[in-house]
């Protein structure tokens, strides 16, 4: 069996418990779009930055949440008529795009909820 050398190699960056590299918050965002830019799949992408997948991953679901969370809320006013007619139609549209249809105020206001939670 040969002898095997190795160096370690001290760049100075730092590293959780595990040992692993802590990217900065610039550097992530950087790869972040360069990402969104670059067409290519989050698999293809991570492999020619030399990013771990499951990082890569981790750090759009983190983006997105962060996005989520920045929306505003809109509220819009909505007539049903009087007290005593039934809505024959309602439609709630969701931040994300997602639309509720339904008869039922109240089935649709669990709809959302449920979708919301």
């Amino acid at each position: 069996m040969e002898n095997e050398q190795f160096e370690l190699v001290d760049r100075g960056e730092k590293r959780d418990t595990r040992g692993r590299v802590i990217q900065k918050r610039e550097e992530r965002e950087r790869i972040l779009a360069a990402y969104d830019e670059s067409g290519l799949t989050q698999r293809a992408f991570a492999k020619r930055e030399g990013v771990k997948y499951s990082t890569l991953v981790w750090w759009l679901k983190q983006r997105r949440e962060r996005n989520r969370s920045a929306e505003p809320v809109r509220f819009e006013e909505v007539r049903l008529g009087s007290a005593l007619e039934k809505p024959t139609a309602l439609e709630v549209v969701l931040a994300d795009g997602t639309r509720v249809r339904g008869g039922d105020p109240a089935m649709v206001g669990q709809l959302v909820r449920m979708l919301r939670g």
